[in-house]
């Protein structure tokens, strides 16, 4: 899409028009797929999963769709049924797929006709099935963020990068145009001396307290609880046993870290392609917030953070700031948000703060013409489309494992910022504090056995 043409349409608030990349189906270059498709699997059958993954790799017609995984039976038998609904309203044949459904994703990957995976679980399921996919030479489309700790994470990204899988970080704003545009005007200096970076994230609010209920039959609790520590179960804390609403999860420590990753990855990482820090961080960081007195939910409120970096930007992030990047230049400034995209109904920001996809100090510069020897970022039109032409080709993804490791840990020392006091010095090459054994302590969390990446052998 020419630069011009985009920007009539994004200023005004519409998020771009995008265009659908052709796959070569993976038996073309040697991988097994019957029927010369790309074979998928489903590892976490939920909100996002049937919302955003599942419909945007099955509109491609080089897949097939062919296997599902979930600790909860229903939303498994849910999931099998909205895929052969798809395939037949596409007019495929009763016997153009017979979806498998496996209890035990570790099942699944023992399929070998299955030829890639989506991992769209909730947060603390992230890292180990995405290790185990990867050491079983399956490709990886995982959703953010990309670990529970930044140990994980770390393990995660070093398999990866030996077994070659193809993997993709679900960061699909690497595929919104504006954010890409965005990203090379201010690479290019058209903001004169880039000195700051302003993000705006969501907090959560605090919940009431949730007793203790039994166990549907249709949950695999223990499972579910994987690593963590065992807990008791109550609905609110887990997922609606009926319809697909944001789950309870999201707003507990003992899953993640509240909106500093669950929306936080995306924004960091489009910070990061317009400060040329995608394969480094912060060297400090400081942060407030506040936390729940009482109830279930207990992940941050309100809060902020500072984190600095060795180039000399300083880059603030809190919810008091409108939802989206900003960045300040020694020349003006570039402002980039998703407009009024949305990725489900029930994500948790307002469209009246995220109202404008793309705006500047001068509207002119949003429209200026990156020349040939300027730098032009990977460019992607779709961010499911281009694991998938990733697959074919081999190449790295838009959003590959390191810089997606990367994103994850701004977020995850962000929030231990949030708990230890004080600036916090930070080594981005050994992923380290320095000289804070507090801090250092939460960069992994004991698991519980068998569950966690610590048991993997690679």
């Amino acid at each position: 899409m020419e630069r011009r043409k985009f920007i009539r349409n994004t200023v005004a608030g519409a998020a771009g028009t995008f265009i659908m990349p052709t796959v070569v189906p993976s038996s073309v270059f040697g991988k097994n797929a019957p029927s010369n498709k790309i074979n998928v699997g489903v590892i976490g059958c939920g909100r996002i999963g049937r919302s955003w993954d599942m419909p945007g790799v099955m509109k491609f017609d080089t897949v097939r769709m062919v296997a599902v995984s979930d600790l909860d039976s229903n939303r498994m038998s849910d999931a099998k049924k909205m895929i052969k609904k798809y395939y037949d309203k596409k007019g495929k044949g009763k016997n153009y797929v017979d979806v498998k459904e496996y209890g035990d994703y570790k099942e699944m990957l023992l399929n070998k006709e299955i030829d890639a995976v989506i991992i769209t679980t909730p947060d603390h399921w992230h890292a180990q099935p995405a290790i185990e996919a990867a050491l079983a030479s399956k490709d990886i489309y995982l959703e953010k963020p990309t670990s529970l700790t930044v140990a994980e994470g770390r393990k995660l990204s070093n398999v990866v990068k030996k077994t070659g899988v193809i993997l993709q970080m679900g960061t699909q704003q690497r595929s919104m145009p504006q954010f890409r545009i965005a990203a090379e005007l201010v690479r290019n200096g058209r903001i004169g001396k880039l000195h700051t970076v302003k993000i705006g994230l969501p907090g959560d609010p605090s919940g009431p307290e949730a007793g203790e209920m039994p166990v549907p039959s249709n949950m695999n609790y223990d499972m579910w609880l994987g690593s963590t520590t065992e807990t008791y179960y109550t609905e609110m804390g887990v997922h609606p046993q009926k319809g697909y609403s944001r789950p309870g999860w999201l707003r507990r420590e003992q899953f993640g870290s509240g909106m500093i990753t669950g929306w936080g990855q995306h924004h960091f990482d489009s910070a990061a392609w317009g400060m040329d820090t995608e394969l480094t961080g912060p060297v400090a960081v400081e942060a407030v917030a506040q936390f729940p007195n009482s109830g279930l939910w207990d992940v941050h409120m309100d809060f902020m953070v500072k984190a600095e970096y060795a180039n000399g930007i300083t880059m603030l992030t809190s919810n008091g700031y409108t939802n989206g990047v900003r960045y300040e230049g020694t020349d003006g400034w570039i402002f980039v948000s998703r407009g009024s995209y949305s990725a489900t109904a029930s994500d948790p920001v307002s469209m009246d703060k995220s109202s404008k996809a793309l705006n500047a100090s001068d509207p002119d510069m949003l429209s200026s013409v990156i020349g040939e020897n300027e730098i032009h970022l990977y460019k992607s039109i779709d961010q499911h489309g281009n694991w998938l032409d990733c697959i074919k080709t081999r190449k790295q993804p838009i959003s590959p494992i390191e810089k997606g490791q990367r994103a994850c840990t701004v977020c995850l020392i962000s929030h231990i910022a949030m708990k230890v006091s004080g600036k916090l010095a930070w080594n981005p090459g050994k992923e380290r504090f320095i000289n804070n054994d507090r801090a250092n302590s939460m960069l992994s969390r004991t698991q519980r056995f068998p569950y966690g990446t610590d048991y993997i052998k690679v």
